[in-house]
This record gives C-alpha cells, sequence and structure tokens, in this order.
C-alpha cells in the first residue's frame, strides 16, 4: 500500500520528490491567492505555477550557496495560503473537539511547522518536471474544488498529484493534497490517531515539538 511517510520527520526519496512539486504549486500561488471575481482555484494554480520555477531559476545561485533561505521563503508565502486549521481538525478527527482551545492551538503550529520542515528542503531538488493540469469542473459557484494534475517522470507512469482547496469569501486555501490518490490528511489521520491512543494528545504535541526543535537546531537557525 503506497502511503506518506508518517514518522514525523523523514520522508522517502519517491515522495519528497513529489513535494517537491506540491510546494512548487504551492508557493506559486501566492502572488494572486486572493480570488478575483471568475476566476477559480484551477485558475490561480496554474497561471502561477510557471511564476514559481522562473523564480527558483533566478535564485538557483543564490540558494545553493544559502539553502537555509528555503525556509524563509516558505515562511513568508506558503504558509499564508494553507488552512492549518482546517487541515488540523481533519487530521485529529474526532480527537479535535476532546482537547482544549490551548492543546489545538498548540497542535496546529506543531503540525505546521512539521509539514514545512520535512518537505521544503525538496523545493531545492527541482529538476524541470513537466506539470499537466487536467480538466477542471465547477459550476463557478462551488467553494470546495479539487485541482488535478500529473507530473511527468522520466521512463515512467506520470504521478497524479490533486489539491482540495476551500473558499472561504474571496480566499482559495489548500487544506489537502493527494499524491497517487494518498490523501496527506487521511494519511496522517491514521498516524496520529495510533499516537493518540497510545499516549494520549499531550505526548503527541511534545514528540512533534522535540521534532521540530531538532530541526530548528540542524538548519541553524
Amino acid at each position: 500500500m503506497k502511503h506518506w511517510s508518517t514518522n514525523f520527520g523523514s520522508s522517502p526519496a519517491k515522495y519528497r520528490m513529489h513535494w517537491i512539486v506540491v510546494l512548487l504549486l504551492l508557493y506559486s500561488a501566492s502572488i494572486t491567492i486572493v480570488a478575483a471575481n471568475g476566476s477559480s482555484a484551477y485558475d490561480l494554480v496554474k497561471q502561477t505555477s510557471d511564476r514559481m520555477i522562473t523564480t527558483l531559476k533566478n535564485k538557483q545561485d543564490e540558494l545553493d550557496k544559502h539553502p537555509q533561505l528555503i525556509y524563509d521563503l516558505v515562511d513568508q508565502i506558503i504558509l499564508p495560503h494553507f488552512d492549518f486549521e482546517h487541515m488540523s481538525r481533519l487530521v485529529l478527527g474526532k480527537y479535535w473537539n476532546r482537547i482544549s482551545a490551548d492543546e489545538q492551538s498548540q497542535f496546529v503550529e506543531e503540525f505546521r511547522l512539521l509539514l514545512v520542515r520535512t518537505y521544503a528542503s525538496a523545493m531545492l531538488e527541482y529538476s524541470n518536471q513537466e506539470i499537466s493540469f487536467l480538466p477542471f469542473r465547477n459550476d463557478g459557484n462551488a467553494e470546495d474544488v479539487t485541482v488535478r494534475t500529473e507530473v511527468e517522470q522520466k521512463g515512467s507512469f506520470p504521478i497524479p498529484i490533486d489539491y482540495s482547496l476551500e473558499k472561504t469569501g474571496d480566499e482559495w486555501k489548500v487544506y489537502d493534497v493527494a499524491i497517487d490518490d494518498v490523501s496527506l490528511v487521511v494519511n496522517y489521520r491514521s498516524s496520529f490517531a495510533s499516537e493518540i491512543n497510545q499516549s494520549g494528545i499531550a505526548e503527541l504535541i511534545k514528540k512533534l515539538r522535540e521534532r521540530n526543535d531538532q530541526a530548528l537546531k540542524s538548519d541553524g537557525k
């Protein structure tokens, strides 16, 4: 069975490569994330992906010398366009309403850092993969949509990557990503539920915090 890595800090090489493209598209969406009248999540992701690829190419020398700068880019540009609270609610499922507001806030922050610190460095490995956008169905009034893409791979089948976005007001935000039909939210929900059943939510948050602190130290930040 294919799955995301759920050991709080590492990802197999195959899924690191998948995340390269995920982060490229989400990062690029920052330029025009506020939806104009008549625009769609599809338009948003499609029109801005090329801009991010260009940005990475233009900053290649700078990133080669100072790769840790990638984290600043993620912090400044990607994070405002994820709905981490929505993602956290989905990941914790039934446990979300069983914990305090303070624990909810702590979990959202540590989960956010987990995703960023685990996968942001994959952006540095981008090597000109081609991205195809599949037909998009939307009646123009939908507030929850999926943008479907495929990433071409040399000598192999294309990798499907689907983005789930929700519109709140005039703003589209990503709350889930599925790679090869495997949902980030569903995979982490299973992993975290097992941890909570064994040790409780406080211990889960503690482990996430320890992993994130280790990552910060190793990055020299």
